[in-house]
């Protein structure tokens, strides 16, 4: 059963950092791709970041480059996204998702190419 679980989130004042995981189960990570997803209240969901299946190429959202860092532990099955300079603007529910495929460059930020998603996990960035 593929399962993914994320973790991390919480309350930081602006400028703060967090570290989200992404732990998964049921399936070896490093052979599929994963993205991290978010979404506001009334927005669409938005793709953050992306690290391939192949070889750990990553990509990320033009709001969040140089603030964001996307990182695979395989020994531990998990990704973890690494959130400096947060800005109130970051607020929104994270989700994680896979796919076994990493999808074409210019569709890694988009939710339909992954299969299996995370329950996600609540980012509140506020003084």
């Amino acid at each position: 059963q593929v399962q993914l679980v994320e973790s991390g989130g919480g309350l930081v004042q602006p400028g703060g950092s967090l570290r989200l995981s992404c732990a998964a189960s049921g399936f070896t990570l490093d052979y599929y791709a994963i993205g991290w997803f978010r979404q506001a209240p009334g927005k669409e969901r938005e793709g953050v970041s992306c690290i391939s299946s192949k070889d750990g190429s990553t990509y990320y959202a033009d709001s969040v480059k140089g603030r964001f860092t996307i990182s695979r532990d395989n020994a531990k099955n998990t990704v973890y996204l690494q959130m400096n300079s947060l800005k109130p603007e970051d607020t929104a529910v994270y989700y994680c998702a896979a796919n076994p495929l990493t999808p074409p460059d210019g569709a890694t930020m988009i939710p339909l190419m992954y299969d299996y998603w995370g329950q996600g996990t609540q980012v509140t960035v506020s003084s």
